[in-house]
């Protein structure tokens, strides 16, 4: 299983995470994903703290997303949203 890193930020409604777009050994960028993308895309009820096990079941999924942002915008503030994974589209 991946080595999640997060925390639930209850003033902006989102989980902050850290992924490694290198592996390992390069970068650790941080990112965060909406409340509502965890509530809307993935079928998530669990709400605040509870969050962080969601995102961390989810991982497997958010983290390429966080990685195509991060590659196609190197250096820019990454906030995940519905529009990054295209489920409802």
């Amino acid at each position: 299983m991946t080595n999640f890193e997060g925390i639930y930020c209850f003033d902006t409604a989102s989980v902050r995470f850290a992924f490694y777009p290198d592996g390992p050994a390069g970068p650790r960028v941080l990112a965060q994903i909406s409340e509502e993308t965890l509530h809307d895309e993935f079928g998530v009820r669990a709400i605040g703290e509870q969050l962080l096990g969601a995102c961390q079941e989810h991982f497997h999924t958010i983290e390429p997303a966080a990685v195509a942002r991060y590659r196609a915008r190197p250096g820019r503030a990454i906030t995940l949203t519905i529009a990054d994974f295209g489920l409802h589209a």
